[in-house]
């Protein structure tokens, strides 16, 4: 192992401060957890709003995390950014 990827491998790990790594990516704890609270809140909404009819608490339940996804991706940006380099060089 040589000098260079030792050092990007520490400099990883100071930027994971606050971060944790799930399905092979690193995500902010506060942003996850921020998150899991938004789509359940307005999952647990749409299943208590249902009418007791059959199968709609499901779909209620459905929707409310659709829309949970929708407020947690407009609130939470993403930190990542892509580069592109030229293989030609």
């Amino acid at each position: 192992m040589d000098e260079k990827s030792t050092i990007n491998k520490d400099s990883e790990n100071i930027e994971r401060g606050n971060n944790i790594e799930v399905w092979e990516d690193v995500v902010n704890i506060k942003d996850l957890l921020l998150s899991i609270l938004i789509c359940a809140s307005a999952a647990m909404g749409g299943y208590l709003i249902a009418p007791d009819d059959p199968q709609k608490p499901l779909l209620y339940g459905l929707v409310g995390v659709v829309i949970g996804f929708l407020v947690s991706s407009m609130i939470i940006k993403p930190k990542r950014t892509l580069r592109f380099e030229d293989e030609e060089k």
